[in-house]
């Protein structure tokens, strides 16, 4: 068996563009499905896709370790960065829907089997749709589009409400915080589970320290991200001093990348995204990394409907794995352009027995989409002074 094309299919989902990928196979009808969605990066990721093409076209699609070695060895380029790894991410999931399709059976078995019976996922404000996603501040917005939630029968939701800082944080935006928080957890109740992402919004462990602080009240299952990635030792600090567990990784892109966090015990949460980290098998180090260091996967997803049912087969397979970010609501289309084996069932999904990952994408619906150019939603994180400032 060989692979004789590699396939992109950008599929614009407004705040995203989700990039499909397909390699064929010079077998009849056998060909995979991967997702290598980049926010704001859609184009470059159908090159860097491209770039790939001819480092695999002939090789065996069931050599799965072969053919990544070659896209990172014979790229020269190390490491790749989250342009090539998102493009490597994508072509590598479709090579496990090929084997699994090639022996009849679902990709999570190929991890040796399932763990557990179903998968705990949350989702966010307005089930995923961007606009509510990262403009639900205020307390009212908060506790509107929580209860939208909690009545779909989710029974985790994530929110995003801390507000734009820099090195310090003001008593006034902590008190903003404090009540918008305090308002939500009273609307939903004790049941539902929250977690709070910081979105890498504070600049400094001191900042950070000051929102964490005023969360431990909220009962909260993790706090997301909150200062961004490439400072271990201030991480090691927030993880050291927070009331709440900490969670990060998603803009991490490999093994490599997480070890010096985990070692370092940084985390309570590891948040992998299958689409950025190199795909099912380096995401399988990291959580083996994490398993041995006590550390619990919760991996990221804000993306396509792919990488939904691909996070969906790790997460069967994976021991340590917590619970389930998803956007299903993200469009309202979602699941006519992809047809898979998401199910919803009790604020969990079930597990699918379908061939590989048991998606087929409907390029005539998908054609409807075409790449549009994204929003973006850094306009608004400029402080008073002009500043500006992660978001």
């Amino acid at each position: 068996m060989k692979i004789t094309r590699i396939e992109t299919h950008v599929v614009n989902a407004e705040m995203r563009n989700w990039v499909f990928v397909r390699v064929l196979t010079d077998q009849p009808g056998l060909y995979g499905w991967g997702e290598a969605t980049l926010e704001w990066k859609a184009r470059a990721i159908v090159g860097a896709i491209a770039d790939l093409e001819p480092i695999l076209l002939g090789l065996d699609p069931r050599d799965i370790e072969h053919a990544v070695r070659a896209m990172k060895k014979h790229g020269f380029w190390q490491p790749l960065g989250v342009i090539g790894m998102t493009a490597l991410s994508g072509i590598e999931m479709a090579l496990w829907d090929i084997l699994g399709k090639s022996l009849g059976v679902p990709v999570w078995r190929l991890f040796g089997g399932k763990v557990r019976d179903r998968v705990p996922i949350y989702t966010h404000l307005g089930l995923g749709q961007m606009d509510a996603v990262y403009h639900s501040m205020d307390a009212s917005s908060l506790v509107e589009r929580g209860l939208a939630v909690k009545e779909q029968g989710y029974k985790a939701m994530k929110v995003v409400n801390v507000p734009y800082t820099h090195y310090t944080a003001t008593p006034s935006a902590i008190d903003d915080f404090v009540r918008s928080m305090g308002a939500l957890r009273e609307a939903v109740g004790p049941e539902i589970e929250l977690m709070v992402d910081f979105h890498g919004r504070c600049a400094s462990a001191g900042a950070a320290l000051s929102y964490l602080r005023a969360l431990e009240p909220f009962g909260v299952m993790f706090a997301e991200e909150p200062i961004p990635p490439g400072d271990v030792a201030s991480m090691k600090v927030i993880a050291d001093a927070s009331p709440v567990p900490i969670a990060h990784g998603e803009r991490l892109t490999s093994a490599a990348e997480f070890a010096p966090y985990i070692e370092a015990r940084t985390m309570t949460v590891a948040q992998p995204d299958l689409c950025h980290c190199g795909g099912f098998s380096e995401a399988r180090r990291i959580a083996a990394l994490a398993e041995v260091a006590g550390i619990g996967l919760a991996p990221h997803n804000p993306l396509g409907p792919i990488a939904g049912v691909a996070a969906l087969h790790f997460d069967i397979a994976t021991p340590n794995f917590i619970i389930q970010e998803e956007m299903t609501g993200a469009v309202p289309w979602y699941f006519e352009v992809v047809q898979g084996p998401i199910e919803r069932v009790d604020g969990a999904w079930q597990i699918p027995h379908a061939p590989g990952l048991g998606v087929e994408v409907d390029l005539a619906v998908a054609a409807k989409h075409p790449w549009k150019q994204e929003p973006f939603p850094t306009r608004e994180a400029v402080l008073p002074d002009g500043t500006i400032v992660d978001w």
